[in-house]
C-alpha cells in the first residue's frame, strides 16, 4: 500500500521487488495530482461503487481506476518518464 512517502507492506524492502515498488510509485504520483486527501476519497467512493455493482470485492478493488492504470504498467520501470498528468481518467 502507498501512502505518500511510505510504502507500506508485511514484507521487506529487499523482498517487494522492482515490479511491486514501481506500482505503488504509480499511485504516489496520482495521491501528488489529487492532493493526497482527494485520491484517498476518490478511491473509497470508486470502490464502494464498484463493490455494491458488482457484488465482489475483489473485483471491485482490480476494477478502480487507480488500479487499473498502476497493474496496467507497473512492469515499465519508463512508464512515470512520459506519463501525462491525470492518466488514470482513462481508465474510469
Amino acid at each position: 500500500m502507498a501512502v505518500w512517502p511510505f510504502i507500506i507492506s508485511k514484507y521487506k524492502k529487499d523482498d517487494l521487488g522492482e515490479i511491486v515498488v514501481n506500482h505503488e510509485k504509480i499511485h504516489f504520483r496520482q495521491q501528488l495530482e489529487l492532493l493526497f486527501i482527494f485520491f484517498f476519497l476518490w478511491y473509497t467512493i470508486e470502490y464502494l461503487i464498484r463493490w455494491v455493482k458488482m457484488g465482489n470485492r475483489y473485483e471491485a478493488y482490480r476494477a478502480i481506476s487507480f488500479e487499473k492504470e498502476a497493474y496496467g504498467f507497473e512492469a515499465n520501470n519508463q512508464y512515470l518518464h512520459g506519463r501525462s498528468w491525470f492518466a488514470w481518467l482513462k481508465f474510469l
